[in-house]
């Protein structure tokens, strides 16, 4: 017990309460893999089975990073996420006659912080090669209708929209940290958002279960911000007061900032993945800034990485910082 209170990243969870509630989802997961409801047509039964599945492995991923188990694995699961999610909107799509049916409904506020925690972990687990596939779920009904889900996938993929209008009030501050003009208002931002985040998810059926972990409830897997921890390794921030809140997950913003994927045996090094504004070039080459739709920039060993210049959200052409990707050898 004593190993398992100094391993765990969150108090509120127990040993036997983890042991449960683990035990309980991966029976869940294997059960609704294997058969289907009793009940509804055939498209509602596969419906309502990948739902669960879907729901179950991403609780179960909460569930083993606030219980303190290694994150490493968490990549690998991240994809059987995906995976079961994939399966949602296609059985919904066919139970509803809408086959472009999103697995996430945006504009009701579970639904769409589990979307942003997934969008988020695929960040901080460099999983990035995943967002196109959660691009594919949500754009058929909701893309350039939300600033943050835009932010966040932009990180990722090219030609994302530059909108400002959002679904859910509560994540303003969280979706002002992008747009911060220092790293000093950016990091308010996401501690105002922090401060709030807790309260702001009243009314989502898990706020206050860590209150009661008997065994007939099990719907507390850990309370996680995963969204603006990804921020904080996106904009490359000093979050060192930012890990104070409980809900941060500061250990997968560690995991993402120390992260070496291992090259195959006898594979050529690449050059640097990132560098950000303001930061020495690495290696002379043509760098593109990610999140913007301007062609990519040369830029030589030694120099300082530039601002790009685009539409800021008022739509005024101005330099801004930005993340560069290298692109190619000059």
């Amino acid at each position: 017990m004593a190993d398992f209170s100094q391993k765990r990243r969150q108090r509120f969870i127990s040993e036997p309460y983890f042991k449960w509630l683990s035990g309980f989802l991966v029976q869940s997961i294997d059960k609704w893999s294997n058969t289907l409801p009793a009940n509804g047509t055939e498209a509602q039964k596969r419906a309502n089975a990948a739902s669960s599945r879907a729901d179950g492995r991403f609780e179960l991923l909460l569930l083993r990073y606030a219980a303190g188990e290694p994150i490493a694995a968490m990549r690998d699961e991240l994809d059987a996420v995906v995976v079961e999610y994939e399966q949602v909107a296609k059985y919904q799509g066919q139970e509803f006659g809408r086959p472009d049916w999103p697995a996430f409904l945006l504009n009701e506020l579970a639904d769409y912080e589990r979307a942003m925690q997934l969008i988020g972990l695929c960040h901080l687990l460099h999983r990035k090669d995943l967002l196109p596939r959660i691009a594919a779920l949500e754009d058929p009904m909701y893309r350039a209708q939300d600033t943050l889900y835009e932010d966040l996938l932009a990180y990722g993929i090219d030609d994302r929209v530059d909108v400002d209008t959002w679904f859910h009030e509560s994540y303003w501050d969280c979706i002002n940290s992008v747009y911060g003009d220092s790293d000093e208002e950016s990091l308010t931002d996401l501690d105002a958002y922090l401060e709030k985040w807790y309260a702001s998810m009243r009314g989502v059926q898990w706020h206050d279960s860590h209150l009661d972990l008997s065994e007939d409830k099990g719907l507390y897997f850990g309370y996680w911000a995963i969204e603006a921890a990804a921020l904080a390794y996106l904009l490359e921030l000093d979050d060192t007061s930012l890990r104070e809140h409980i809900v941060y997950p500061k250990d997968l913003v560690d995991f993402a900032r120390s992260f070496q994927e291992s090259a195959p045996s006898g594979a050529p090094t690449t050059g640097p993945v990132t560098v950000r504004t303001g930061q020495i070039c690495p290696e002379t080459g043509v760098w593109k800034a990610q999140g913007f739709n301007v062609p990519g920039v040369l830029v030589k060993q030694g120099d300082v990485m530039p601002d790009v210049f685009a539409p800021d959200r008022s739509g005024a052409h101005r330099p801004q910082p930005a993340m560069w990707a290298f692109e190619r050898k000059a």
